[in-house]
């Protein structure tokens, strides 16, 4: 859980931009100081203007885009265009995290694209086999989708599960699509 800031002490600002990808226009947030990190990931909404929308509660439009914001915008625009990527190296502020949450998105980030794993089995990883539905919930207020791969995770029948990214679990089964680990008799990506 994040702390409130010492009356001395400013938290670093938030700026954001959009950028176009394969399948429409994402943003991504981050903190801006010594080192930038991602503050947040949106994946598509129903328009450019609902996407920007979305971004603005969260800071500042940039003026400009550090180097390791920049990296992760073209990992993010090559991925969903079917060059998978690995987005473990990603600045992530992971202390923003509690303790099991931060757990659960470092195991989910360790699944490969192209592979799914259930609620259960993440659980089971952490060891702490009792806690599938404690991983679904922390994975359902995932700040940063695709880069922290929750939509990796299904439920214990093999069925989607949830998505709380825009586009619910239509856009859950289009990463997973193009990320081989669905195929899908119209597949149009």
């Amino acid at each position: 859980m994040l702390e409130a800031p010492m009356p001395n002490e400013t938290l670093p600002a938030v700026e954001y931009t959009l950028f176009e990808t394969a399948i429409g226009p994402c943003g991504i947030a981050w903190q801006t100081g010594e080192a930038p990190v991602i503050h947040a990931f949106h994946l598509p909404e129903a328009s450019e203007h609902a996407t920007e929308e979305r971004m603005t509660c969260l800071g500042a439009k940039a003026v400009a885009i550090p180097a390791p914001i920049e990296a992760v915008i073209a990992k993010a625009r090559r991925h969903l265009a079917r060059d998978l990527q690995d987005f473990r190296d990603a600045p992530i502020d992971w202390d923003r995290f509690e303790p099991f949450s931060r757990r659960v998105y470092q195991a989910a980030l360790d699944i490969p694209p192209g592979q799914t794993r259930t609620y259960g089995q993440l659980a089971k990883s952490l060891g702490e086999p009792q806690a599938a539905q404690a991983v679904g919930q922390s994975l359902g207020s995932n700040p940063i989708p695709l880069i922290i791969p929750c939509h990796r995770i299904l439920a214990a029948d093999g069925k989607m599960g949830g998505f709380s990214a825009p586009g619910g679990l239509a856009t859950k089964e289009k990463l997973l699509i193009i990320e081989g680990a669905l195929s899908s008799l119209f597949d149009e990506f």
